[in-house]
């Protein structure tokens, strides 16, 4: 750029450069920081991940379920039980059948007709019949006690991450996105209740069951036994490898659906731009081309998912089939009856179908404990300082005049790279003090500090001679009225984002407040008025009206000092215009600090603090920087006329 080529006697361009260089280093931090973020907890390698720390994040959920123990132990007791039942069945449904194929066979000698009677089956059917029902019983309470178990603990998680969020310091919020934090609190915590209700129970009842069915085989067969757990060795090799390959391409797939998601995103929301620049075709194009990559990428991880269960079915069969064989033989050898035969095959279903599944649950269990891991993640983040016991705090007067010193403040970012050093200067009650500086001067990080969205890292701030340290937060913040570059409505009515700052003003408290930001005459031409409904994104109104309704906010609050920073910099000249009358009216007997870089705006003020790199490097009145700062001078005779500088000709020369 053409600053960073200027070569300037007062050696401002390093320093400029220098300053350019420290905000870039401090973005791109938080860009990074955010993208790793973003990996972490919504990209395609969500589908790949596995906690850092397995038994730690698991000690650490076992211990966030403190009060909720009972039910996992319920959860237990009922799947020991329900396995139980589980593997009773098939053992006694061989019982079943041999006293019901003994009793026909009888019937069959006698030549009687068979009935089924209470001593000819009947008892056993019955007992049958229980076991079933009382394990379907059990099934019904585990599923409905894990349920229990998994949703409290999410509640409970989201009420710590809810308290967490809080206490936590502005830096945090300026390096995550809105998103990310939510998903956090959100999906991450969905997922692990989904997996705790599913998953993990799935993955206990078949441990039980698998332990349960193999013992009972191994006492009705060694052999057989033996040939079932060579198929299933085989089956779980080729299980763990598929898995492997479909989790990549599922990864695949969820790489082009982000890609696909933001392509669309960034076309909505730029569509004036497309269509003023005739890009309709070449943005239909790309949507359309990510469209095929993701239709082909799902065609591949589809195939790949439901292609491993019919093989390992498909090698489960195999076994079945050489299993029938060997065992039919020993059937008409008498070594096994025909109840113990019908009974074994039973227990291959009970044995094969978990072990099927099993390299996809614990795939499932690792990717929620990944989930949780990033949830505790946010836990144990950096905390801001606790604010003093309401006893010690200091209070300010009854009536706060608006007297701000700064001592010898310095801050930064990273405590091994400080941006501040020294900074001071003293403002008097009702005085309008203007920050100036190139972008990244740190006009903003010192506004943070008044307001203590930061924690400086050496000297001291007063307000009307009490040290903002040693006062709590809302009692420091309650005397402040901010009226942002960025004008933020809140989905509502106009009533409701003007007495947002005091809820329970009275409408026509509302009304003097939006007369006096100039704004009255446009409310009462939309459809409701004041109760007309609103959304922070909506194009229902325009920037300047969005600015208009926040000082009208202000206004209403009437605070001690006020915060103007850059509220005219995207609107047009006439409704800078309204909004310049408007702040005029807001300032009026109040200390007030404007972020400006119209120097238009600000030439009026009593105190004008030029900073760079951090640092004020002059302050004093706009005649005594124009005549003491060169670099103040040179970006004043860049904006404003010689009239408006109130030089004379020799001295603008």
């Amino acid at each position: 750029m053409a600053w960073d080529k200027k070569k300037r006697d007062d050696g401002s361009d390093e320093l400029f450069s220098e300053n350019a260089r420290i905000e870039r280093e401090r973005k791109q931090g938080s860009i990074d920081d955010a993208r790793a973020m973003a990996d972490a907890s919504g990209t395609p390698e969500e589908e790949l991940e596995v906690p850092k720390d397995t038994w730690g994040t698991v000690r650490r959920l076992w211990h966030a379920a403190a009060g909720e123990r009972w039910r996992f132990g319920v959860v237990i007791a009922a799947i020991l039980v329900y396995t139980g039942f589980h593997v009773a069945a098939p053992a006694y449904s061989a019982r079943v059948i041999d006293v019901l194929w003994a009793n026909i066979q009888a019937a069959f000698a006698e030549g009687r007709a068979f009935t089924v009677g209470w001593e000819t089956g009947g008892r056993e059917l019955a007992t049958y019949f229980g076991i079933w029902t009382g394990a379907c019983a059990l099934y019904s309470v585990q599923c409905f006690v894990m349920a229990g178990f998994a949703e409290k603990l999410n509640l409970s998680l989201r009420r710590s991450i809810a308290e967490k969020l809080s206490r936590l310091p502005l830096k945090f919020y300026d390096g995550h996105k809105p998103g990310e934090v939510v998903s956090r609190a959100t999906n991450d915590l969905d997922k692990m209740s989904e997996v705790l209700q599913t998953g993990l129970l799935k993955l206990m009842s078949a441990v039980g069951t698998i332990i349960g069915a193999l013992y009972m085989m191994l006492r009705y067969s060694v052999l057989l036994t033996a040939i079932f757990l060579v198929f299933a060795f085989v089956s779980t090799l080729i299980t763990k490898g598929v898995s492997k390959w479909t989790l990549k391409l599922a990864a695949e797939r969820q790489r082009y659906v982000g890609e696909l998601t933001a392509t669309v995103e960034e076309a909505y929301s730029g569509r004036l731009i497309i269509k003023s620049f005739n890009r309709e075709g070449s943005s239909s194009q790309r949507v359309h081309e990510l469209s095929d990559k993701l239709a082909r990428a799902s065609r591949r991880a589809d195939f790949a998912t439901n292609a491993i269960s019919p093989l390992i079915r498909f090698i489960i069969r195999l076994a079945q089939v050489l299993i029938a064989v060997v065992a039919g033989g020993m059937l008409v050898g008498g070594q096994i009856t025909i109840g113990v035969f019908q009974a074994f095959f039973q227990y291959i279903h009970q044995a094969s179908e978990p072990l099927t599944q099993l390299s996809f649950t614990i795939n499932t269990l690792q990717n929620a404990l990944a989930s949780v891991e990033r949830v505790f993640d946010i836990l144990d983040e950096e905390e801001i300082e606790p604010d003093p016991l309401p006893e010690v705090a200091a209070k300010l007067p009854a009536a706060v005049e608006g007297r701000v010193d700064f001592s010898r403040v310095r801050f930064g970012y990273d405590p091994e790279k400080p941006l501040m050093r020294d900074v001071t200067f003293h403002v008097k009650p009702g005085q309008k003090v203007a920050i100036v500086g190139a972008t990244g001067a740190g006009k903003t990080t010192l506004i943070n500090l008044l307001m203590r969205f930061y924690e400086i890292g050496g000297g001291s701030i007063e307000l009307d001679g009490v040290d903002t340290h040693a006062m709590a937060r809302p009692d420091l913040r309650a005397n402040f009225g901010m009226v942002l570059q960025d004008a933020w409505l809140f989905d509502g009515t106009i009533a409701e984002n003007i007495a947002y700052g005091r809820p329970d003003a009275t409408r026509e408290e509302i009304v003097r407040a939006a007369e006096m930001a100039h704004v009255d005459h446009f409310v009462r031409t939309m459809p409701q008025g004041y109760d007309t409904h609103i959304e922070n994104d909506a194009e229902t109104i325009s920037q300047g009206q969005r600015q208009l309704l926040t000082i009208a906010r202000v206004i209403l609050c009437d605070p001690a000092i006020l915060i103007l920073d850059e509220a005219t910099s995207s609107v047009d000249t006439r409704t800078e215009r309204d909004i310049v009358q408007a702040m005029e009216t807001l300032m009026r007997g109040r200390t007030s600090f404007v972020i400006a870089h119209r120097l238009s705006t600000i030439v009026d003020a009593d105190l004008i603090l030029h900073m760079r790199a951090g640092t004020i490097i002059e302050q004093g009145t706009h005649e005594e920087l124009l005549r003491a700062c060169e670099s103040y001078r040179e970006i004043a005779m860049s904006q404003l006329s010689s009239e408006e500088l109130g030089l004379d000709e020799g001295e603008v020369r």
